[in-house]
Formats: structure tokens, sequence, C-alpha cells
């Protein structure tokens, strides 16, 4: 057998982490959704929207060409704080998903290891290409597990741990 390519191993570990968003997306029940007895940041449909929305912003090409799709604005970038000014649905950011997912298929489509050491400049830090993909796919992880940590306290439940992205889910 041979070893994975580089590109390969970003695919399955970036993709496991956003399985693991889009099983936790899919275990929440509507009444945790948008729980109002929690404040805005550690609302499911907000923390699935945040993650969301950095995941595109991660994978754009420049701050002045990234521009998320509607009905979601650059709000999140306000380093006031500012809030959407609603819930968004499950459709809404399961349309985002599917968004990011296409978005991380045509950048890891064109990794290479020239590509991958490639130095990029995010706001006011510098990274390899690769090194970003790392850092985008370790936030996506960060909410996906406080997703699962919500999940667990509500319904007692969260789905299980994806070893590499694509593969079936384990059976219980």
């Amino acid at each position: 057998m041979s070893a994975p390519s580089l590109r390969q191993v970003v695919r399955e570990q970036f993709g496991a982490a956003v399985d693991m968003l889009e099983n936790a997306m899919r275990a929440c029940p509507d009444p945790l959704w948008d729980d109002a007895s929690l404040p805005v940041p550690r609302r499911f449909w907000y923390q699935a929207f945040h993650t969301l929305f950095w995941l595109d912003w991660y994978l754009a090409d420049s701050m002045e060409s990234f521009g998320p799709p509607r009905p979601f604005t650059r709000d999140e970038f306000d380093p006031a704080g500012v809030y959407p000014e609603r819930a968004y649905t499950k459709a809404e950011l399961f349309d985002y998903l599917t968004h990011g997912r296409e978005r991380l298929r045509v950048k890891l489509d064109a990794l290479d290891d020239a590509s991958a050491m490639r130095r990029t400049h995010v706001r006011s830090k510098e990274f390899s290409t690769l090194e970003l993909h790392l850092y985008s796919m370790r936030h996506v992880q960060h909410h996906a597990a406080q997703m699962n940590l919500l999940l667990r306290q509500g319904t007692d439940s969260a789905p299980r741990w994806i070893t590499r992205g694509g593969e079936p889910p384990p059976t219980a």
C-alpha cells in the first residue's frame, strides 16, 4: 500500500472535522437550536453559523473578494461583536455548509507541495497555505466539539467521532 499524499491526508482529516460539524447540526433538536436561555454566542445556531462563516473566510482568496452567500453578511468581522439580527434556520446553515464543502473541495483539489508552502496573510497573521488549512480545521473541530457539548447537556447524546472524512458513520 502506498503512502497517502499530503492532499489526501488533509482532505480526509479536514473532511472529518466538517462531517462532525454536520452531524452535530443534524442531531440538534429544534428546541435546542435557538435556546433563548443561552446568550447568543452560546446558542447552537450561532455556533454553527460562526464556524461556517470562518470556514468560508479562511478559504477566501482575499478580504476584498470575500462575501458570504445570502442571507449572511460580513458583520461577523465587526470588532464590536455584532450578532445576526435573527437566528438562522437549519436549512440556511445546511446550505452554507454545502457552500463551504464545495469551496473546501476546490481549494484542496489545487493543493500540491508548492502551493502548500506558499505564504499567505490572514488579518495580521502570516501562514503557509497548509498551516492555514490546519488552523481552519482546528477551528471547525473546536466548535463541533462545543456543539457536541451542548447536545450532551441538552439531550444526553451526541454524534460519534469520525476518523476520516467521507467514511460511513460508525455503527453504535
